[in-house]
């Protein structure tokens, strides 16, 4: 059993994208605990941000203040609903986050069962809970679990695999490990449908990846080689032939991924959330560097393609929630080239707007039904969020609070 965890600065995000699946019926609630309990029993975006306001007015030094966990059983491992709402408690407990908010959903869009717990990493006091040591903590939570279970172990590999992936910075030293850290994980987790996608994403890692044809004894071969490169994305240092790092790098390995990441996108809708969030920030944020920080708040990373004179020829987006790389093309004209450079220019508004089942990712600045929680919550928890005044002290002296409210 593998568990990621991540931080961020906006629930938002992390909620919405459970939100998305449960909405697409790819996803369900299986547990939470201290949460308001909605009367129709329907935990939506709202109730949540409800539950976790208090902790957040209280917080006022961490910056990072969003705890998202992903728990992933071995494949061959079957487990009910109740024994991965288990899984999560303990996990939870032996994280020291078990009295803390939370809420788990089990995602069903994959055949792997795995699960995602949104919670808060500073209590009720605003003080941040300790995380010293919390990568070692996790995978030794993961052993025990395993062991309690009977699962089967995560191999060293697939236990690397969970950890972020880091920048490569060529200053560090040990360029080809920094290298193979990046490149091995990514070709297996992340879902590109084209080498130039493939290699925007090791590009947004600092690694430069090129196609190498030639003849060898007089036979054609066809290879790649890899590379580090600085801030400014350029090449520093030597290359490294792919055979350094398996076969799984290789190119005849990465077209099949390429196949396999092309089926499953499709089957899996993958291109809808994305482009539900990029066109929405499209709308809120028509300049450049509010539009790249408010889609990281949300999760994804841009780069952008530019000539001499500074006029962007091309985009690719990195949904790292959903472990997807589009070029800005495909996903559609109201992502293309032109389009950001008219946008940035202010000579355009705004994109398309998309729409899905009448779902819609614009921030929560909207006109809400219930103008009490629309003034304090709103301008808290939305991505926009930025040095709010918070208000809503007496909101958590009015919280329900409910200990383990199974959802199954």
């Amino acid at each position: 059993m593998v568990a990621k965890m991540s931080s961020s600065n906006t629930l938002y995000g992390a909620l919405s994208y459970n939100q998305t699946k449960v909405d697409d019926d790819h996803a369900k609630v299986l547990l939470t605990n201290r949460m308001i309990e909605p009367k129709d029993g329907v935990y939506d975006i709202l109730v949540c941000m409800r539950s976790f306001e208090p902790y957040l007015l209280a917080n006022n030094k961490t910056e990072k203040p969003v705890l998202h966990v992903s728990i992933n059983p071995d494949p061959k491992d079957k487990l009910s609903d109740e024994q991965l709402s288990d899984i999560a408690q303990k996990y939870m407990d032996k994280m020291d986050y078990g009295d803390q908010p939370f809420i788990v959903y089990k995602h069903e869009d994959i055949e792997r069962q795995h699960i995602h717990v949104v919670s808060l990493r500073v209590d009720e006091t605003g003080k941040k809970i300790n995380d010293k040591f919390e990568h070692r903590r996790s995978m030794d939570a993961c052993r025990e679990l395993e062991q309690q279970y009977g699962l089967h172990p995560a191999d060293k590999k697939l236990r690397q695999e969970g950890a972020p992936l880091k920048a490569v910075n060529y200053g560090d030293g040990d360029v080809k490990r920094q290298i193979g850290n990046v490149v091995r994980p990514a070709s297996q987790s992340y879902h590109f449908q084209s080498l130039k996608e493939y290699k925007a994403l090791l590009a947004f890692y600092h690694i430069n990846m090129e196609e190498v044809r030639g003849e060898a004894n007089g036979k054609p071969y066809r290879g790649l080689v890899y590379s580090a490169m600085n801030d400014k994305r350029e090449k520093v240092g030597h290359p490294f032939k792919s055979s350094l790092f398996g076969k799984t790098v290789g190119v005849d390995a990465l077209e099949k991924r390429i196949e396999k990441s092309t089926e499953i996108i499709k089957d899996k809708g993958l291109k809808e959330r994305s482009k539900k969030v990029i066109a929405s920030v499209m709308k809120s944020h028509p300049d450049r560097a509010g539009f790249e920080k408010e889609l990281a708040k949300n999760g994804i990373g841009v780069l952008f393609r530019e000539n001499e004179q500074g006029r962007i020829y091309g985009t690719t987006f990195i949904d790292h929630e959903q472990k997807t790389v589009f070029n800005g093309s495909r996903l559609g004209k109201e992502f293309s080239a032109n389009m950001f450079n008219d946008l940035f220019s202010g000579k355009q508004q705004e994109p398309k707007e998309q729409q899905d089942k009448g779902q819609s990712f614009e921030p929560f600045d909207r006109k809400q039904e219930d103008d009490s929680v629309a003034g304090g919550l709103f301008s808290l928890l939305t991505p926009e969020t930025n040095g709010t005044d918070y208000q809503e002290e007496a909101f958590a002296r009015r919280m329900k609070k409910k200990k383990r409210t199974r959802k199954l």
